[in-house]
């Protein structure tokens, strides 16, 4: 029988952190569940492909846009499962068992959120990602969803857009996402380049207008805008 899970990563000029995102997947293959590595670049043109393919992944190319990016990789997928990971993202140790026990469970999942910074700003923005996780079932995409090939379909995949392709995705689940004990570790490197207050103001300013029903690519516009 084959290993039940897809790896899905989306990539854009990931070269400085996909070997750390990587290299925390071997824990995965050593468990035999990883069936397949796909990475899903939006136009790189740095080594971000030679890494990919160096580690035998499936590349799937196309335009830059998360959701698109995510969409395709998808769509080539085999798996029964499906973890959609950011490049930046690094599973924690003890994260092929976790998945293992979500298998048993059913349904999507995703992990908890920590910053690889330390300090009172890093543990607050977690601490809300992981509130809204539990309380509302909106992660965010840097916390790797997991979620089974059957309810994806269902859900009609990822949306082509380009932000809030997570919140959309969580949405279209209506909220049945569980989290898993364990926490990813995500770069703090936009935050700490912005600020943590103004990063995190921006991105929840951002989420009440993509509820509020504003066009994600309006959104998408005004954020890169103000980054």
């Amino acid at each position: 029988m084959r290993a039940a899970l897809s790896v899905v990563i989306p990539t854009l000029n990931a070269a400085s952190v996909l070997p750390a995102c990587l290299a925390a997947l071997m824990e995965g293959l050593e468990a035999g569940l990883i069936r397949e590595l796909i990475i899903s670049d939006g136009g790189s043109d740095d080594a971000t492909l030679q890494i990919a393919e160096a580690t035998g992944a499936v590349v799937v190319k196309g335009a830059a846009s998360r959701g698109g990016q995510l969409r395709r990789g998808a769509h080539v997928a085999g798996g029964g499962w499906l973890l959609f990971l950011h490049a930046d993202t690094v599973l924690p140790a003890g994260w092929a068992n976790a998945v293992s026990a979500q298998f048993e469970q059913g349904g999507p999942a995703a992990f908890r959120l920590s910053f690889d910074a330390t300090g009172p700003m890093p543990q607050l923005v977690a601490g809300w990602a992981n509130l809204r996780s539990r309380v509302l079932g909106l992660p965010y995409g840097d916390q790797a969803l997991l979620i089974p090939r059957a309810t994806y379909d269902v859900a009609g995949g990822y949306a082509d857009i380009p932000l809030m392709e997570d919140v959309a995705m969580a949405r279209a689940l209506k909220g049945r996402i569980s989290v898993m004990p364990l926490a990813v570790t995500t770069s703090s490197a936009r935050y700490r380049r912005e600020g943590w207050v103004r990063r995190g103001a921006r991105n929840l300013w951002t989420l009440i207008r993509y509820l509020c029903g504003t066009d994600p690519v309006q959104l998408a516009k005004a954020y890169r805008r103000k980054g």
